[in-house]
């Protein structure tokens, strides 16, 4: 009985959306109608926004944000440049909100055409947020394939891979890698290349059309740190080593040049330089990512980049600051 009153409720929730947001109705109109009252009118349009059958967006951005977009895609020769609003209070997980915002419909954009039938995923807290973002699509022909290890060292599913979220987005088919993000050494990961089945997936995601990745940092607040996928000691030699960045599970310094680290090494999944050449669309977001940013921009590898405002300006700060040093 109660999942048919659930059933219900999203029905009713559901109508009262579309009546108010596409058909511009009144919450009395819409009362009227549904022969509800009023009051219920608000809690089912409140039910419908928080259970995400309501998604805004805002086409166009301001000024200095496309300002922002032409100058870094013309410094780094990107393909595209996405710049998302700052929306005021600074913090990272604003930032993410932003981020995921306007990536969800540049995602959406492009997994929707059907020149596109594979798409290699990575994983971390700005690329999930963007695919929450995202509407459904009806790709049930899309392959979703996971470009790095799925799992954390301890084997749990990590928190941060997407490969069943945007297959859900999707309809399509979902291919994880199912090993860890980082082997505990050479060897034991040599043992896991060694599967005739991890073999296979790596196969098929090196023949993606277009991978979409994130872009990690070595500092506390990176989601390796807080989800405990590297320890203390590695995070030191990652320190010690001046890396700055991690790019899918490779470590790179400032100047986008690979760390001489052993946990680099240890990645379980696509170097980057296996995508160099293909499209790779990169989402990051919030000011202390801005060198993480930078060097994984120097790689060179990464043709199309969203991310926000307050991150554009560090950049464009940063270059500013280099280019005068050099003059």
């Amino acid at each position: 009985m109660q999942a048919r009153d659930d059933d219900w409720t999203t029905y009713l929730a559901i109508r009262a959306a579309w009546l108010s947001f596409v058909g511009g109705r009144t919450q009395g109109e819409i009362a009227d109608q549904l022969g509800i009252s009023p009051a219920k009118v608000h809690r089912l349009i409140a039910h419908a926004q928080k259970a995400g059958y309501v998604k805004f967006q805002v086409d166009g951005r301001p000024l200095e944000c496309l300002e922002l977009e032409d100058e870094i895609a013309s410094h780094f020769g990107l393909k595209s440049c996405v710049i998302a609003p700052d929306l005021g209070s600074g913090d990272q997980e604003t930032s993410i909100k932003s981020v995921s915002s306007a990536a969800a419909q540049v995602l959406s954009g492009i997994l929707s055409s059907p020149s596109v039938g594979r798409v290699g995923v990575g994983m971390g807290r700005t690329l999930k947020a963007a695919v929450e973002e995202m509407p459904r699509l009806a790709r049930s022909d899309l392959a979703v394939i996971s470009i790095c290890g799925s799992l954390t060292r301890t084997l749990s599913a990590n928190p941060f891979d997407v490969v069943q979220l945007l297959q859900d987005r999707t309809g399509g088919e979902g291919y994880y890698l199912p090993v860890p993000y980082f082997a505990e050494s050479l060897e034991e990961k040599d043992m896991f290349l060694g599967q005739r089945s991890v073999q296979d997936l790596l196969q098929r995601a090196r023949k993606s059309d277009v991978f979409i990745v994130g872009i990690g940092s070595v500092e506390e607040e990176g989601h390796l740190i807080q989800r405990g996928m590297i320890s203390k000691e590695e995070q030191s030699e990652l320190n010690k080593s001046g890396a700055v960045s991690d790019l899918m599970g490779r470590f790179l310094t400032i100047d986008g040049k690979l760390a001489p680290v052993r946990l680099g090494d240890c990645a379980v999944g696509l170097h980057f330089d296996e995508v160099r050449g293909a499209r790779v669309i990169a989402l990051v977001g919030g000011e202390s990512k801005v060198e993480a940013t930078l060097a994984a921009l120097r790689a060179g590898v990464i043709t199309d980049l969203i991310a926000d405002e307050t991150l554009g300006r560090g950049l464009r700060e940063r270059i500013g600051l280099e280019l005068a040093r050099s003059a």
